[in-house]
């Protein structure tokens, strides 16, 4: 897809609304994010509102100037892991999906990181989700797993993957 286009968002000024908007419409399609649907919208402005620091980087994928995903990037601080980095909360939304948008952000996130000075990207995700494949396909490799680790809306347990990324 050469229109989708990659920003940093310095500011949630404009861009609430949309993004709130992703948010709840990956939820109700079952991503394990850390919430559970149904997610109000409350919620969702609360989370984006709280969420920029100097340690969280934002990016956002749009086509024709909408929002249809996004990506963050937090940098550790901690002085054992200033080599290291955390990709979280990978977004696409529902009608996107499939057209290499998680892997342009995620090719946006590892590029910032090593701008940044990191060595070392981990990750995590529910297991047997799509997105370890793109995951696997994009050279991370699995470092482990946890079971029980995320409930769903059903209040089943399901496994976390954890994985890892030289940079």
């Amino acid at each position: 897809m050469s229109h989708v286009k990659i920003e940093k968002i310095e500011s949630m000024e404009n861009y609430m609304d949309e993004l709130s908007d992703l948010l709840i419409q990956v939820v109700e399609e079952g991503a394990s994010i850390g919430f559970l649907p149904p997610l109000q919208l409350t919620d969702a402005n609360n989370y984006w509102g709280n969420l920029l620091s100097s340690e969280i980087l934002l990016f956002v994928a749009k086509i024709n100037n909408q929002i249809v995903g996004s990506v963050q990037l937090h940098l550790c601080t901690k002085q054992n892991g200033s080599h290291r980095a955390e990709i979280a909360k990978l977004l696409t939304h529902p009608n996107y999906r499939r057209n290499g948008i998680g892997r342009y952000l995620m090719n946006k996130a590892e590029e910032r990181a090593k701008q940044e000075g990191k060595s070392l990207i981990v990750l995590d995700t529910r297991e047997g989700d799509p997105s370890n494949l793109l995951y696997s396909s994009n050279g991370y490799s699995q470092g482990g797993k946890i079971p029980y680790y995320a409930k769903s809306a059903n209040g089943e347990l399901h496994s976390t993957v954890f994985y890892y990324k030289s940079v």
